[in-house]
């Protein structure tokens, strides 16, 4: 099958719709259905093929002139509404922090985003937002994830961000998963545009949960061609070792790639119990060695 996909916001969810029989390319306007009704999406992705049995909707046209003037005459409401929302709630006096209003296409229903610290009761402003539009009013909190999906922005990897570009579900993140990659625990690097941490934390997990399950830890003693050392640092990413070597006169450090030393290690794998994440946590590690296997 041939596959769009479609995005009906300049940021936000892109949505997966066949296209087969079209011929569209990145930033074509089209019409398709959605829960809320008829709608006009853009391009966000040149369309592939496929193989796949998942169902999903088909892209009913090309969006005509007439449709795409009524789509730019729609945003511009939205921004009316956006200000004249703003001016009603600072009137109300309500804490709440206005982040976005959609209009749907048939213009029957406005949705207002916002974000608060805690429960707002907006009976309220509801009555006052359907008095001065006419229409019917949606009043929907969001989290800050949320926020920054609605709004867009690029990220400090200078790319726009993965949560309004092609993320369409939020991972858990928390700190374990920067621990396991070696990261400095500074919140300015590792918080993303919406304050909470960065999503991207999550992408490399199972990379780096196999290199844990393979390589050792800080602290584990392995062997290699020279002798017994013990794990100073690793590197996760290039699968590398700092190993210290102490003798009567000196300390040295050497670097070594773990295909290197794998081999003379398999035994301590083995040893292993499954679900491990390195050697240091091995009761019998440190025992593992003996004088004669110098």
């Amino acid at each position: 099958m041939k596959i769009v996909n479609l995005r009906t916001r300049d940021a936000g969810v892109t949505l997966r719709y066949r296209c087969d029989g079209l011929s569209l390319t990145l930033g074509d306007a089209v019409m398709i259905d959605t829960e809320t009704g008829e709608e006009i999406a853009f391009v966000a992705q040149e369309p592939y093929v496929e193989n796949s049995d998942e169902e999903m909707p088909f892209v009913k046209r090309m969006a005509s002139e007439k449709e795409l003037d009524k789509y730019y005459d729609i945003c511009a409401k939205e921004k009316e509404a956006f200000f004249k929302c703003k001016e009603l709630i600072a009137a109300r006096g309500i804490d709440m922090n206005l982040v976005d209003s959609e209009y749907s296409f048939d213009m029957k229903k406005l949705t207002f985003y916002f974000t608060a610290d805690g429960r707002v009761d907006f009976r309220e402003l509801v009555k006052d937002l359907a008095y001065a539009f006419r229409t019917r009013i949606e009043l929907r909190q969001i989290g800050s994830r949320d926020q920054a999906k609605l709004v867009g922005g690029i990220g400090m990897c200078g790319r726009e961000l993965c949560c309004c570009s092609f993320l369409n579900k939020f991972a858990p993140v928390n700190l374990k998963l920067a621990r396991a990659q070696g990261l400095s625990l500074n919140p300015g690097k590792l918080n993303g545009a919406c304050g909470r941490l960065m999503c991207c934390l999550q992408f490399e997990k199972e990379a780096y949960d196999d290199a844990h399950r393979r390589l050792p830890e800080p602290g584990a003693r392995v062997r290699t061609q020279v002798g017994i050392g013990v794990v100073t640092d690793v590197n996760y990413i290039e699968e590398t070792l700092s190993v210290k070597f102490v003798s009567e006169n000196e300390t040295e450090i050497e670097k070594y790639s773990w295909a290197e030393l794998e081999d003379l290690n398999q035994d301590m794998a083995k040893r292993k119990p499954s679900g491990d994440s390195g050697f240091r946590d091995y009761p019998d590690m440190n025992g593992a060695f003996d004088d004669d296997d110098e």
